[in-house]
């Protein structure tokens, strides 16, 4: 796998379960990051259990504020010197039937999962310069697939998935990539939060149903390293030749 020696990486959605992953991965092979949040004292000690010296920060960031995104990359560019990459991982899920979706949960879960999406990755573009730069969106398999309960969720997420295919292709002359990986049955607070939802409606104890609620084929919930690992890799040059594709990261649950 291609290095991301000194590299620096900015991950959205920092205090964040998969991000923890992300970011492991990406110091892995050398890489370093910076942690965007809109909660100081959890993306600061989500920064701080990384362990490592000068090569990881934090920054207080709403995605759906540009003007709070452009101050995090500012704030990132002056201390660490350079963006390399963006990871957009910020999301939100808003439980509930479809016919209860409320005008104000629907726009909440559409300007984080969607317009924090093209915001961030508007910003960092901009601070990529000539050298170009990698952008990895995580999306989900709820996007291609679609699951009861996530009428705005799935909406967001298939809106992820196209919105990687339009910026890969217009981005290509700023030598800037573009992919989305779809995550499922990841171990993280968001599905337990689904599990939390779903118990009482189904009679199951949330343990026992969050224990069930893993990729068939694999036989266990995926760790957020393993989505990491996928990530970095999406990062690197080594992955230039995939390109706008929304790859899935779910233990072969879905089949396209």
């Amino acid at each position: 796998m291609s290095s991301l020696q000194d590299k620096v990486y900015v991950v959205t959605g920092g205090a964040g379960g998969i991000a923890r992953g992300i970011a492991d991965a990406i110091l892995e092979l050398g890489g370093r990051v910076a942690l965007f949040d809109l909660d100081n004292a959890k993306v600061s000690a989500a920064a701080a259990a990384l362990n490592v010296r000068d090569r990881a920060m934090s920054a207080v960031s709403d995605v759906t504020s540009l003007d709070s995104l452009k101050a995090a990359f500012a704030e990132v560019s002056s201390r660490m010197g350079r963006i390399d990459g963006l990871v957009n991982n910020a999301g939100i899920v808003r439980l509930g039937p479809a016919d209860e979706t409320t005008p104000a949960g629907l726009d909440l879960e559409l300007a984080v999962n969607v317009k924090g999406v093209l915001l961030a990755s508007q910003v960092a573009a901009s601070h990529f310069g000539d050298k170009g730069g990698s952008i990895v969106n995580i999306a989900s398999n709820a996007g291609k697939v679609g699951y009861r309960n996530m009428a705005g969720y799935n909406a967001s997420k298939a809106a992820v998935i196209n919105l990687t295919r339009s910026l890969s292709l217009e981005w290509t002359d700023k030598k800037i990539n573009v992919n989305a990986v779809c995550p499922g049955g990841v171990a993280t607070d968001m599905l337990k939060s689904v599990a939390d939802f779903l118990s009482p409606r189904l009679g199951q104890d949330k343990q026992a149903l969050f224990d069930t609620m893993f990729p068939a084929q694999l036989g266990r919930h995926i760790q957020p390293i393993e989505v990491g690992r996928v990530v970095a890799f999406l990062l690197s040059d080594a992955a230039v030749i995939i390109r706008g594709q929304s790859i899935n990261v779910d233990g072969g649950d879905t089949p396209y």
